[in-house]
């Protein structure tokens, strides 16, 4: 699970990066202002793919999830990648479970 879901946050790293480019020319924030929330959602995902196996890491990811969506209102093309991102967000938690499970299942009888 752990590499499927690191994957994903690392898209997101690039894609919260390139939105905060594209916020900083077509809203009427300061650049200082999506710096800060742009950055500390970039280091929020970075810090997430090391907290993937400890309790709350996952849970940490569907809230950054749900702020990746709701940045939407800033940059409208995120609500649509926002979704893109939280079907692959899921889909590697219960993919990556599934491998996990089916890895431990095949050292057991090894």
């Amino acid at each position: 699970m752990r590499t499927l879901c690191a994957s994903t946050l690392i898209g997101e790293f690039f894609v919260i990066g390139f939105a905060g480019l594209v916020a900083m020319q077509t809203s009427d924030l300061s650049t200082g202002t999506v710096w800060a929330v742009s950055g500390t959602a970039m280091l929020l995902s970075v810090l997430l793919c090391g907290m993937l196996t400890r309790p709350g890491g996952v849970q940490l990811g569907w809230l950054l999830q749900i702020g990746l969506i709701a940045s939407g209102f800033v940059v409208p093309t995120m609500f649509i990648l926002g979704v893109v991102f939280a079907g692959l967000w899921w889909a590697s938690v219960h993919f990556g479970r599934k491998v996990d499970e089916a890895k431990a299942r095949f050292a057991a009888q090894a």
